[in-house]
């Protein structure tokens, strides 16, 4: 604790954000770039040392974060880098994406704004790329045993760098032309700009991990094959079967799944195209659903130039605050939250009818309505209750020209005779795929991690289970492992 009093003598700071009329001119990361490391070390004198840390218990990987606060507090980024690397593959990416459920559990946030600990946390990563900290971590000796992984999520990558520095050969099986699954073509560039995905791909390559890509199991490589060739699997394939909204005119055009929409979007920012075909530039676009996928549309519509954006979330609006006997610390709060991307939408104006942020809550689309050649063109909906019921009175009608539905995912793909079938895996009553406590599927040498039988969640989480069924795939190819699986959560019984 570098500082006894530095939570009642130091105001939370957070990583200021570039102007709106700047940013959304581009697709560049919304921050200021620089201002971070400045701000940095005086956050971190914030953190109290508790006797119990919540905030690492809150952590899915077990995050040591009292430990890399004091070292940053101290300016010794060598040291801070090491503790973060020892429980995160990946903190350049969890410092962007992750919702921070460890600063919910900051034992400050009980009366006061919590440690920024995400920001230490990235300004960690990046502090630690600009100072080469993170070379390639080859091993010492090979096993002899071969690992496939497939898909290149955060899920899989954890697990193969993990089997890859315990001296296994790991090849990584994904179908799309590049690697980085949802990191990739789901993220828009302005949450992560996909040079911090490169310069983590061509540390694992130079650590010996080998990516196939545009290679799609159970079509271009069979299951059967894929297990001759290798002494064990991890499926790694994410929760990718959106669900569906089946009201009347859901047949028309222009009405898109958010996964269909946000690829293109940063397909243009690869380079690969000039312009979406599903661009929103001068539409009217209503988004079906209240979540990240959700606002990740709004920000991408708003950098396209739509005409008006609104948001549709069925949930009644949170409240600003926790509610104490609801959700009382430590747990995650479900409270009112602005993004960037509403934050953008909210200064803009873009949805006159909506409320200041782009969202309407507690909203329900009924049906809807095209013109004479087949397209959409209006969004019928109506307000609702806890229970769904209708508000009478709250019908009304938004122009909609382009519509994406962001209503979250059931679980992995399923195809007939496609990757399930031919592992001959089982499904649960959710739709994902069954394993075990130790990451096993009921297939010898088949294991699963990640949104695939978790459902969806959070990139900390992916994370974890690919170092954690990393660790369980060690121990089944050579009978012990020295791989550090995720603590705190993973701790107790594991639920999904």
């Amino acid at each position: 604790m570098a500082d006894p009093k530095g939570f009642l003598t130091t105001p939370r700071q957070e990583w200021p954000r570039r102007s709106i009329g700047e940013r959304i001119k581009d697709w560049d990361e919304v921050y200021v770039p620089g201002a971070l490391l400045p701000i940095v070390e005086r956050q971190a004198d914030r953190c109290m040392d508790c006797g119990i840390p919540f905030c690492h218990d809150a952590c899915p990987l077990g995050n040591l974060i009292p430990e890399w606060n004091e070292l940053v507090s101290r300016a010794d980024w060598r040291t801070a880098a090491d503790r973060l690397h020892a429980t995160n593959n990946f903190p350049e990416f969890t410092g962007r994406l992750c919702p921070a459920p460890c600063e919910a559990g900051c034992v400050l946030a009980i009366n006061q704004p919590a440690v920024t600990i995400k920001n230490v946390e990235v300004a960690i990563a990046d502090r630690s790329w600009q100072d080469g900290l993170n070379p390639p971590r080859p091993p010492d000796r090979h096993s002899g045993k071969a690992v496939a992984v497939v898909g290149s999520g955060p899920a899989g990558l954890a697990a193969a760098q993990q089997l890859t520095r315990a001296g296994h050969t790991v090849v990584v099986y994904e179908r799309e032309d590049r690697a980085g699954g949802l990191l990739r073509y789901g993220i828009p560039a302005f949450k992560m700009e996909k040079h911090h995905l490169e310069r983590r791909l061509a540390q694992m390559r130079d650590e010996g991990t080998v990516f196939r890509t545009s290679v799609a199991v159970g079509r271009d490589v069979r299951a059967a094959e894929l297990r001759t060739r290798h002494d064990a699997v991890v499926l790694a394939v994410g929760a990718t079967a959106w669900r569906e909204l089946d009201v009347p005119g859901r047949e028309l055009s222009g009405i898109h799944q958010a996964m269909e929409y946000l690829p293109l979007a940063n397909r243009v920012c690869e380079g690969d195209i000039d312009t979406s075909p599903l661009s929103a530039a001068g539409r009217h676009v209503v988004i079906v659903g209240g979540g990240d996928t959700g606002a990740d549309c709004l920000g991408t519509a708003v950098r396209e130039g739509a005409a008006s954006v609104t948001q549709l979330d069925i949930y009644e609006r949170p409240g600003d605050v926790r509610d104490e006997l609801a959700e009382p610390w430590p747990t995650y709060p479900k409270v009112y939250r602005l993004s960037v991307a509403h934050e953008e939408a909210g200064e803009l104006r873009t949805a006159p009818a909506a409320d200041a942020d782009a969202r309407l809550f507690a909203a329900s689309t009924l049906r809807f309505t095209g013109d004479a050649a087949g397209r959409v063109s209006g969004l019928h909906l109506t307000e609702v209750e806890a229970d769904r019921s209708p508000r009478p009175g709250t019908r009304r009608v938004l122009p909609a020209d382009l519509v994406l539905l962001a209503l979250g995912f059931r679980g992995p793909e399923r195809t007939p005779g496609g990757l399930v079938e031919q592992f001959g895996l089982a499904v649960d009553d959710r739709g994902a795929l069954a394993r075990d406590a130790d990451f096993a599927t009921g297939v010898p040498g088949v294991f699963v991690a990640g949104d695939a039988a978790r459902g969806q969640s959070l990139i900390v989480w992916a994370i974890a289970e690919g170092r954690a069924s990393a660790a369980a795939v060690d121990r089944w190819l050579t009978g012990a492992t020295q791989l550090a699986a995720p603590i705190g959560p993973y701790d107790r019984p594991m639920t999904v």
